[in-house]
């Protein structure tokens, strides 16, 4: 494993406006603003937007992206049998089996063991009867294990007539998710379900800007990180050795990574889409930058320091202060480049966050 680097977490702090959170996307999705850096190069930043991509990639490049699905995984409902009703609202984080899931809730003070929460149907035609689940057990943090009367398919089923989008909580805050949600808080390349957020550098893509990147000679290859609650969580922690990762399930299959590694020896860069191919890739690869099957958990946490050894360039959106993210970033391109370029984009009004503008850097020295 690569050694640990210890850093004072305010060194990732940074002081943005709010108006520039982005509350819903660029439509179409590739007139998004793309803020290109190049550590060191002339210029060091470049004002793009996204359907340039093609351009500012070469022939044998291979673009990297999440085929994670978001499912809706945000249910509002109220506890039934034990004095007032109370409202509910809880976020599915895990499934456990057929029937039960770890989920967030707002307003755990309120349930105990043994307590049963209906699920409500307000506004929505549903098919199935009413979706009750009985917590089964209370964790710390708001977490709590949901045993649900349903199982399997017809518990997705139930989840997806009467589940909202669990949109990030800079943008939830502001404004309740909605049905246009459910088709822009998702890429065009979801096809396996499990994340509880999106892979936003993804939400970017159009049909049309993947036939042009195909005409250019640049290939397209689908990893599976299925995204959890963690990325919105803050370092809390004064250093950054004392901040502990959430795990995720990740997949990259053997005929991607052959594919890859295939390129590589050829020339051509690993572009990774978000943050969660890179740091899937990154679990992935060997010390030689090879990169291996791989199915199952990580938790690589990437901070300045960190030796790269599959990726080469990352296509990113703008990411919170002080957060995992924006460390991964500074690892990548340089923190005082990144620092450089988030001055530029808050200056420049570039749009943060899910549904914001992107960003293209070029791996640092």
């Amino acid at each position: 494993m690569p050694a640990t680097f210890i850093m004072r977490t305010d060194l990732f702090d940074f002081v943005l406006p709010p108006d520039l959170i982005a509350l819903r996307p660029a439509s179409p999705r590739d007139c998004a603003r793309l803020l290109v850096v190049r550590p060191g190069g002339a210029p060091e930043l470049d004002d793009r937007v996204v359907r340039d991509l093609p351009a500012l990639l070469r022939p044998g490049d291979q673009i990297v992206v999440n085929d994670t699905k978001v499912i809706p995984a945000q249910l509002f409902g109220r506890r039934l049998g034990r004095g007032a009703e109370a409202r509910v609202e809880a976020t599915l984080i895990e499934r456990l089996d057929g029937s039960r899931w770890r989920a967030l809730v707002k307003g755990a003070k309120k349930l105990a063991a043994g307590d049963v929460v209906r699920f409500g149907d307000e506004g929505k035609v549903c098919f199935l009867g009413q979706l009750d689940a009985t917590v089964e057990q209370k964790g710390d943090d708001g977490a709590v294990t949901l045993a649900f009367a349903f199982h399997g398919p017809v518990l997705d089923q139930a989840i997806d007539e009467r589940g909202a989008m669990p949109l990030p909580p800079y943008i939830a805050a502001r404004r309740p998710a909605d049905e246009k949600d459910r088709a822009d808080y998702q890429t065009l390349f979801a096809r396996q379900e499990g994340a509880v957020a999106a892979p936003t550098a993804g939400l970017h893509f159009t049909d049309d800007l993947l036939a042009r990147l195909s005409m250019a000679g640049i290939g397209l290859h689908t990893v599976t990180l299925h995204v959890g609650p963690g990325t919105f969580l803050p370092v809390k922690a004064e250093d950054t050795a004392d901040h502990r990762m959430h795990a995720e399930h990740g997949v990259v299959t053997a005929e991607t990574a052959a594919a890859l590694n295939a390129a590589h020896e050829k020339g051509g860069r690993i572009v990774a889409v978000g943050s969660t191919s890179l740091r899937l890739l990154e679990s992935a690869a060997a010390e030689t930058g090879v990169i291996r099957p791989f199915a199952g958990a990580t938790s690589i946490f990437i901070t300045p320091g960190y030796c790269f050894r599959a990726v080469d360039v990352m296509m990113t959106n703008f990411h919170l202060p002080r957060s995992t993210l924006f460390m991964l970033v500074a690892a990548f391109s340089g923190l005082d480049t990144m620092r450089r370029a988030y001055a530029h984009a808050i200056e420049t009004r570039y749009r943060f966050y899910s549904y914001g503008d992107a960003s293209l850097l070029f791996r640092g020295a």
